[in-house]
């Protein structure tokens, strides 16, 4: 899980320039206010979402009603859950969090421009691929090294979507609370924030204006057994 500053778009390492055109060639335009729905769980998974602008973020609901979010999308993201050639139904939903513009990609028009191209086919597969080991990994996190592995490990993916590096650490550009932290690693509010009390008295982390200062990266990655995961996948 290595730090860069240079943010990598989710189409960016796997999509040609030649084959994204052809993919925004059947997009369609849709403006998204805040707070309003791409998609909710269990609808069928027949279009998928291209953010242009804004940010969405991915959620799935537990048996006990709780919330859990699983990503959070910004611009160059492409979102959605699609067996292409056989039905499916989405297993997440998707909340627009910010003023957001998506180019919508119905499945029938994909299906058709993947049959036609076979080098859009090898790179979509490589997506589709892409999206599996980054959930796997989000899975590694909340399950092997215990809540506190799995907060350092949101540190550096926070770090590696939304950070600056500085003079003082990497400053996190995005403003986010305990309550979404804890929704972020399946975690109370009140464990997340006695975690982070911890991390800052033993400065690893620093907290300024609700921004969060990463000052010792490889504390994190020492709690969390970092596996030095390519930086498209070490993301949120």
């Amino acid at each position: 899980m290595e730090i860069t500053t240079k943010h990598i778009e989710g189409l960016e390492p796997v999509l040609s320039k030649e084959s994204f055109e052809k993919l925004k060639s059947i997009m369609y335009i849709k403006n998204m206010e805040k707070g309003s729905c791409l998609f909710w769980e269990g609808d069928t998974a027949n279009h998928l979402f291209f953010v242009m602008e804004g940010r969405v973020k991915t959620t799935k609901s537990s048996d006990s009603g709780r919330i859990l979010t699983l990503y959070l999308h910004q611009k160059g993201d492409l979102i959605g859950q699609m067996d292409p050639f056989q039905d499916s139904i989405h297993s997440f939903s998707a909340e627009v969090t910010e003023e957001a513009k998506v180019g919508v990609i119905q499945r029938k028009d994909l299906e058709v421009l993947l049959w036609q191209h076979g080098d859009l086919a090898v790179e979509f597969m490589k997506w589709m691929g892409l999206m599996h080991r980054l959930t796997q990994t989000k899975f590694r996190d909340l399950m092997m090294f215990g809540k506190t592995g799995a907060l350092c490990s949101l540190l550096i993916r926070l770090g590696n979507s939304y950070g600056k590096e500085g003079d003082t650490g990497i400053f996190i550009d995005l403003k986010i609370n305990n309550s979404e932290m804890a929704d972020m690693i399946g975690a109370t509010r009140e464990s997340v924030n006695r975690m982070l009390s911890d991390l800052k008295k033993d400065k690893v982390i620093q907290v300024k204006d609700g921004h969060i200062i990463i000052k010792d990266l490889s504390y994190l990655r020492n709690i969390c057994h970092c596996e030095n995961c390519p930086k498209e996948i070490c993301r949120m």
